[in-house]
């Protein structure tokens, strides 16, 4: 989020921003802008945005949050009466709300370390998943290291408040670090694991135990868009192949170099099932999480009130 918001190369990104906030009314622009630039709703409000914007661009009229009954969707199609075609809902694949605090708790202590004149490049040992430490044991372990890589004493491994670091070398024997005679801490990303579709799943459903009745009032179809925060490493590949099922189980992990354990994961070797499609759900239009934030649609087959015919495929 920081490099996005300061960069130069990120420039087009955020006047796309600022173009899409400026075409919400006051109260609605305002609030998102205050939003845009938190690391928890970052995601989530580009996804919005660029929703509406995927839905402008079908030719379709869109309003953002206006209500009808009591509930107001993320956005309404309506006709040049205003009244609604379609109630199209946004949900946003998120990490685990704890991930934002640990990444924030690492950066802590690679700061600290940044200010070791020594040029090596650090990371973690372990054989478990490793919780990041408070700001005491941050400064404990970034005096301890500046200590123990300024002596005398020859090692590529140093003990720190419980933690274990290691000194990594390439494939020359040299030791590198990318801050040049700065030290350099690589550490756990905070999102190692397994990649599933099966919590933005479980976000769909609720979409539309939430809105059916309202399509159902008004007898529109109800869409759900949905996107992914990039650290859960969803991608349409994934929301494609729990829409129509596998032969077998697809196993996919996401790591960085500084992680020192990925996790693990139970898997079924049997046939995966198709994901049942609600019959209240008109379909699903999967938004990019880059820039140009393209939609993709996928349509439920067999529903009765489907997608406005400039939404499919």
């Amino acid at each position: 989020t920081y490099e996005i918001a300061v960069q130069d190369e990120y420039a087009p990104w955020r006047q796309w921003l600022d173009d899409q906030l400026a075409l919400l009314q006051d109260q609605a622009s305002e609030v998102l802008a205050r939003k845009v630039w938190l690391d928890e709703h970052f995601w989530p409000v580009n996804i919005e945005l660029a929703t509406g914007a995927g839905l402008r661009e079908a030719g379709l009229r869109a309003v953002y949050e206006q209500a009808w009954d009591g509930l107001s969707p993320d956005w309404t199609v309506i006709s040049d009466a205003g009244s609604p075609l379609a109630f199209v809902e946004v949900h946003t694949d998120m990490p685990a709300s704890e991930t934002f605090g640990r990444i924030r708790a690492w950066h802590g202590l690679v700061e600290r370390i940044k200010e070791i004149p020594v040029p090596v490049l650090l990371q973690l040992a372990s054989t478990k998943p490793v919780s990041p430490p408070d700001a005491r044991t941050a400064k404990k372990i970034a005096q301890d290291l500046k200590r123990d890589l300024m002596s005398d004493r020859l090692s590529n491994t140093f003990w720190s408040q419980g933690y274990t670091f290691l000194v990594m070398q390439d494939p020359h024997n040299e030791v590198v670090s990318a801050l040049g005679m700065c030290a350099c801490f690589d550490p756990p990303s905070s999102r190692a694991g397994s990649v599933t579709a099966q919590r933005l799943m479980e976000g769909i459903e609720e979409k539309v135990r939430k809105y059916k009745g309202l399509a159902t009032q008004y007898a529109v179809p109800l869409i759900v868009a949905v996107g992914a925060h990039r650290f859960t490493g969803v991608t349409l590949e994934h929301l494609d192949d729990t829409l129509t099922g596998l032969p077998a189980p697809k196993i996919t992990f996401q790591f960085n170099a500084g992680d020192p354990h990925i996790g693990t994961q139970t898997v079924n070797l049997g046939p995966v099932p198709a994901w049942p499609w609600p019959d209240d759900l008109a379909g699903l239009l999967w938004v990019e999480n880059q820039l140009p934030f393209s939609l993709t649609s996928r349509p439920n087959p067999t529903v009765q009130r489907p997608m406005p015919a400039e939404l499919m495929p």
